[in-house]
């Protein structure tokens, strides 16, 4: 397959969590993380000294366990949850919480029911003052992004699980933030819909190239997605990141060559 280096199926790379393009100029950066719940002999650590650096347009996923610590990281980094020690940084420059330069999205849908698809998608914008003109316009230039124009109208109960996964999507990338976070977003989704919206989002990601930091438990859906997939394990450390090498534009029948699954077992095998 043209553009992939065989070379690391057979000595995989394992670069530092700190990319050569990151360390020069990282859009989010987290240092040194720390997070421990509760006290003394009740004391758990589940973010142990994390630290990673995401370059401009980089797409990295964070693979691991359940209980390894991945969602309480993301959260950390959306400003959702306060870390015991560390920091998070978006250009350079700490953030203390929530901000508009992180967009969320969630793996469930968390839609206003009683909101139609346009106004779910202009509810961030509309807090933020902005002129209704311009509104409607955001609005409508992302529902096409998303292919969601026709149902613009509509209400979330109306929409497949794939739709409204779309419409959450949306309304993320209508704020225009610095950096996307994405907690298993297709994780409530069944296969072929996840397979669909995987697809779907690689090739908004190629339209858009915003940052993205997702976490999934779903291997081959970040090697599928990512340029880059790191590991943590339960003991809350992150051990190792890959580069992925693939062509674009990725498909899905990409997932069933010699060179995703190499990249597939490697990464099973870290996680063992």
């Amino acid at each position: 397959m043209a553009g992939f280096d065989s070379a690391s199926l057979i000595q995989p790379n394992f670069p530092t969590t700190l990319s050569p393009v990151a360390q020069r100029c990282p859009k989010l950066e987290v240092r040194h993380v720390v997070k421990v719940f509760g006290q003394g002999k009740q004391a758990v650590t589940a973010v142990d000294n994390v630290s990673l650096a995401i370059a401009p347009n980089e797409f990295s996923c964070i693979v691991g366990p359940s209980g390894c610590g991945k969602s309480t990281l993301l959260s950390i980094a959306a400003g959702l949850t306060k870390a015991t020690s560390g920091e998070i940084l978006v250009d350079g420059v700490p953030v203390p919480g929530p901000g508009a330069d992180r967009g969320m999205v969630f793996q469930n849908y968390t839609l206003f029911p009683w909101l139609s698809v346009a106004e779910n998608v202009a509810f961030g914008l509309k807090l933020k003052g902005m002129a209704k003109a311009e509104r409607h316009q955001r609005v409508a230039h992302y529902l096409e992004i998303v292919g969601l124009t026709a149902s613009a109208k509509a209400y979330p109960k109306a929409l497949s699980g794939g739709m409204k996964q779309r419409v959450a999507i949306a309304r993320a990338l209508a704020n225009e933030p610095e950096v996307l976070l994405m907690d298993e977003p297709f994780g409530a989704l069944d296969s072929q819909t996840k397979e669909q919206l995987q697809e779907f989002f690689h090739q908004l990601w190629e339209k858009t190239h915003i940052t993205v930091l997702m976490i999934t438990h779903d291997i081959e859906e970040a090697i599928f997605l990512s340029q880059r997939v790191c590991v943590m394990g339960r003991d809350g450390k992150l051990h190792k990141t890959m580069n992925i090498n693939l062509p674009k534009p990725r498909e899905l029948d990409m997932k069933l060559t010699t060179e995703f699954l190499a990249y597939k077992r490697d990464i099973v095998h870290m996680l063992r």
